[in-house]
């Protein structure tokens, strides 16, 4: 369904966590009542509660929902998944108090439902037991979610409360992402080694659900600090240390058969053909492909000169040597280019970049080195090795003000 339009979805691994819900809420309910409620009945209490309980987590959501609505942010989507729930939004909040408000305004969702429920178990206990104890659980169950909610670590909203404080009196949005992402580790760790306790203690579900948690909080601080090594990466090295001279060279007044005898491959055979580029004395002045040979019949490749067919160099998407991997990543995704050509500081073709020569260089900056059949595979595609989602990480470096978009007047920071 769709509220104020924004699509609410569910996850499949929802449904497991609405079975144990649902499991929990029943044997509660048959132990309040010794067991007298009809079957059925106990079962139906027990679904209806977990059905309440992530209505909860959706008001939840909506609360964080309409507040980045308010500050300009578009929602994508609400999602219900195994541990609760997520908002998807468009971007990130520019100001550290605009951040702060989105974060805090799901908590505070959260306390007022617990609130408004807890105050009406008494009123529910003179008339229903039933009713008292639904209140009672959800009124619960909305003030564990706030609390839990706010405790100081990423990825939940008191992390993400912490990144906004630490943002506002520091200037920097990525020291707060770093003094969070460090604190939401701390407590990951601490939840594995609480529930692990618990469990051996006898605790059952709570333990593991808390040992859950903590592994959950694990993998979401080691993505994040590997999109930290990433962004330091494409920040430290340039152009010049990822590119390669992978174009040909011809003098001008040579023939069309010789693009044929320079063994380039059929177009047929690669998605993407390579540069030949022309030169005149010295001078370069133009470039071709290996395209041009479809145009032309092969018994007259001999009367033609590669002059005759040369488009100029400016045509060809390019980059300066000395720029930052970053910039790079970025101009690929802007011109929709497959590669750039690659200028030295002396205004000359020195080699080319594509994704794969960048992707390569990160990699292997990181320590880790791919066969030479699977990098080229990729190029063939035009991807990053392993799918690596550089053109989002670079997005994350301008949003978080790590560096400014290129012909922008004020300086990278």
């Amino acid at each position: 369904m769709r509220i104020r339009g924004i699509p609410i979805r569910v996850h499949p691994s929802w449904f497991l966590i609405l079975f144990v819900f649902t499991c929990a809420s029943q044997g509660q309910i048959s132990n309040l009542f010794d067991s007298e409620l009809p079957v059925l009945l106990s079962w139906g209490i027990g679904f209806l509660t977990s059905l309440l309980v992530f209505a909860s987590v959706v008001l939840h959501e909506l609360g964080h929902s309409f507040m980045a609505m308010h500050e300009g942010i578009k929602v994508r989507s609400i999602t219900l998944f195994l541990l609760g729930g997520v908002a998807r939004i468009d971007k990130e909040c520019v100001t550290a108090m605009s951040c702060l408000r989105v974060a805090i305004a799901g908590p505070l969702v959260s306390l007022s439902l617990a609130g408004l429920l807890l105050a009406f178990v008494q009123v529910a206990s003179n008339t229903s037991l039933i009713a008292s104890n639904l209140f009672s659980q959800l009124g619960t169950i909305n003030l564990l979610l706030a609390f839990f909610n706010l405790l100081p670590g990423l990825p939940l909203d008191g992390g993400v409360i912490l990144k906004s404080i630490v943002w506002h009196f520091s200037g920097s949005q990525r020291k707060g992402l770093k003094v969070a992402n460090y604190s939401g580790r701390l407590l990951s760790v601490f939840a594995v080694f609480l529930g692990t306790f618990i469990w051996l203690r006898g605790g059952g579900f709570g333990g593991i659900w808390l040992i859950i948690l903590g592994w959950f909080g694990l993998a979401s601080s080691r993505s994040q600090n590997q999109i930290f090594s990433l962004q330091e990466i494409l920040c430290t090295l340039n152009v010049s240390q990822a590119s390669r001279r992978n174009f040909r060279v011809l003098e001008v007044d040579q023939s069309l058969k010789s693009i044929s005898e320079l063994n380039l491959g059929s177009a047929e055979n690669q998605r993407i053909s390579e540069w030949v580029l022309l030169c005149n004395a010295g001078r370069w002045v133009g470039y071709l492909t290996d395209k041009v040979l479809k145009d032309v019949p092969v018994q007259d490749w001999d009367k033609y000169l590669v002059s005759e067919y040369s488009q100029p160099l400016s045509e060809l998407p390019s980059i300066s040597d000395k720029e930052p991997l970053w910039h790079a990543v970025l101009t690929l995704e802007k011109l929709k280019a497959s590669r750039l050509l690659v200028f030295n500081s002396a205004g000359l073709p020195s080699g080319t970049l594509d994704k794969v020569d960048i992707g390569n260089a990160v990699l292997s900056r990181l320590g880790l080195k791919l066969p030479k059949s699977f990098l080229e595979t990729a190029r063939q595609n035009n991807i990053y090795p392993l799918g690596i989602s550089l053109v989002q990480v670079v997005e994350e470096m301008i949003i978080t003000g790590l560096v400014q978009e290129p012909n922008s007047n004020e300086s990278m920071k």
